[in-house]
């Protein structure tokens, strides 16, 4: 068995080998720190139990191409650090970076790059402490990679524990960011007209919620690799609970929608990256959107609910009713699209 593109999708294929390559040599007691979480939850970040609430995250990443309408890689790279640690209830004090270049880039190019990733921080007053530096021979590497370890401090840690009766809440138009990226891939910017990455941080608008509203918030995640269908997934694997989702009550602009289904592509498979996905309990799922729409999510919406049913084969799935009022079951398989982010 060799690794494959679909390794790295962020679906089944990737649990399947994180499992074997990592989660099966880890001891029980090496996969956390005191009384916190880390590989035991395989959130997008850990948290480090104790009395300040210390969050940690790391993520690399790699797009194709380094600039995009609505970002660049520098922006990716910022933003996405930013988000994982907003969707755990952190606000984001510090980041350490460590780039990765191909031999024989134009210097400006990736001064361009970096440039893009400071300046996100900057904004939010986020530090970067510390970083490394590799240049990779000529033909081993065609660009250049961004890791971000970042640091924050929560108020209320939010642990994904999904519970019967909640109501899922998508924070935005989903598939943005995975739709431009394809679009670029395939060379189809100039015919495909209005689409642009979601890219953004979360912390204006998210992450005030998630203080406010503390232990109502069951589970967030920004659905980045994967889309909607492998968070939502993930968030009942393995229990008795399933998720129930409305298509129709999903946003999603219509110029993405239409490029993806002139494709044959579900919309939920892709990757976005300036939205968040809840669950809330349901007393205050209409005051949380509420509140997401005040503060800029302007399309917050409840798009489903988490339910237990008595027939074991709906146990850990997703199904969602379709616009025709069907009922199919959404599978964890992400888009398989190299370099997306």
């Amino acid at each position: 068995m060799r690794i494959g593109i679909e390794h790295g999708s962020g679906g089944i294929e990737t649990w399947n080998l994180l499992e074997k390559l990592v989660l099966s040599k880890l001891p029980p007691h090496l996969r956390k720190v005191l009384d916190g979480f880390g590989t035991d939850v395989l959130d997008d970040g850990a948290y480090l139990g104790s009395s300040t609430k210390i969050v940690l995250t790391m993520d690399s990443y790699t797009v194709n191409p380094l600039r995009f309408p609505g970002g660049s890689l520098g922006t990716l790279a910022a933003c996405g650090t930013i988000n994982d640690l907003v969707v755990m209830g952190a606000r984001p004090l510090a980041a350490m970076d460590s780039i990765v270049v191909a031999e024989g880039m134009e210097i400006d190019e990736v001064d361009t790059i970096v440039k893009d990733m400071i300046d996100v921080f900057a904004r939010y007053g986020i530090a970067l402490i510390g970083g490394d530096l590799k240049v990779m021979p000529r033909n081993s590497l065609d660009s250049m990679i961004i890791t971000v370890a970042g640091i924050g401090v929560a108020k209320h840690v939010v642990r994904d524990s999904v519970r019967e009766g909640d109501k899922i809440i998508v924070t935005g138009p989903i598939a943005e960011h995975g739709a431009v990226i394809l679009a670029a891939q395939l060379g189809m910017l100039d015919q495909v007209k209005d689409l642009r990455s979601d890219v953004k941080p979360l912390i204006d608008t998210l992450l005030p919620v998630i203080e406010e509203y503390g232990s109502y918030v069951h589970a967030a995640r920004d659905p980045t690799r994967g889309g909607l269908a492998v968070t939502l997934n993930e968030w009942v694997r393995g229990t008795d609970l399933t998720i129930v989702i409305d298509r129709s009550a999903i946003p999603i602009r219509e110029e993405v929608k239409n490029f993806l289904d002139a494709l044959g592509i579900d919309p939920l498979t892709v990757a976005c990256e300036g939205v968040a996905v809840l669950a809330v309990d349901p007393r205050v799922a209409e005051e949380i959107v509420e509140e997401l729409r005040k503060r800029g999510e302007r399309m917050a919406t409840i798009v489903g609910e988490v339910k237990k049913f008595s027939n074991p084969v709906a146990h850990g799935k997703v199904v969602a009713i379709t616009e025709v009022g069907g009922r199919t079951i959404v599978e964890p398989r992400a888009l398989n699209l190299p370099r997306i982010c």
